[in-house]
């Protein structure tokens, strides 16, 4: 099988819980390391899949990688590789295909519950799930691209998730473990405490309050979303 390529864009925000998940699976995958300069492939024609993680930098950035990114992004959707991006992976598909990525109004960082929008492609990829509490460190947003379905939103960010097909966009972060929630909270203590007017920011102490607890149950909803992402993987 051809392996999945992920994407990793800082060196704090690696593949976490879905590398453990594809090599539960049996199913390659291999690691583009941005923040240490790796090249950009110019064709998807190797992958069975694309992935894409998160990172501090905006899609908006004048960055030397991004075009490449994108233009793979548009490769893989075109030749029906799916897509999974997350946060700033997710901004990355949506601009690839056409939607607007801006400012949100409240920055999100912490826990908080998301929910689960009320249609059939919602409930295929989440199963019976109405809400569940995800794990938030984004300040933008984006808009649908054309054809996409809504599949979840949070009190303080309208689209938190949406599917194309097989492609699966996460605002939200499905794939923490606890070392990378703690190991975060350190790296992004400034970026915090600089937030913290905010009503979706939560201070570092409150993030780790029962952090295993929170990874255990954030576990279970990523396996059942990349259950069903896998299926899709090209041969």
């Amino acid at each position: 099988m051809k392996p999945v390529i992920i994407f990793r864009h800082f060196s704090s925000e690696g593949p976490g819980y879905f590398s453990e998940f594809l090599d539960e699976q049996e199913i390659p995958w291999c690691l583009i390391k941005i923040d240490e300069g790796d090249a950009v492939p110019t064709s998807i024609d190797a992958y069975s899949g694309m992935v894409l993680m998160g990172g501090p930098m905006s899609v908006n950035d004048d960055l030397p990688w991004i075009a490449a990114v994108l233009d793979l992004i548009r490769q893989a959707v075109d030749a029906d590789v799916p897509v999974l991006g997350h946060c700033l992976g997710a901004q990355l598909m949506s601009k690839a295909l056409g939607a607007e990525v801006s400012k949100n109004v409240i920055k999100e960082i912490g826990w908080g519950e998301v929910k689960v929008s009320q249609n059939n492609t919602a409930q295929n990829w989440f199963g019976e799930l109405e809400s569940f509490n995800a794990f938030h460190w984004h300040g933008e947003t984006f808009s649908l691209p054309s054809g996409a379905v809504h599949l979840l939103a949070s009190p303080f960010c309208e689209n938190q998730a949406y599917a194309i097909g097989k492609h699966l966009a996460l605002q939200c972060h499905i794939e923490m473990t606890a070392d990378m929630v703690s190991e975060w909270c350190i790296v992004g203590a400034d970026e915090i405490a600089s937030a913290l007017d905010s009503p979706a920011v939560q201070r570092p102490d409150v993030i780790q309050q029962t952090l295993p607890l929170h990874c255990f149950f954030l576990n279970k909803v990523a396996n059942q979303v990349y259950q069903q992402w896998i299926k899709g993987l090209a041969n």
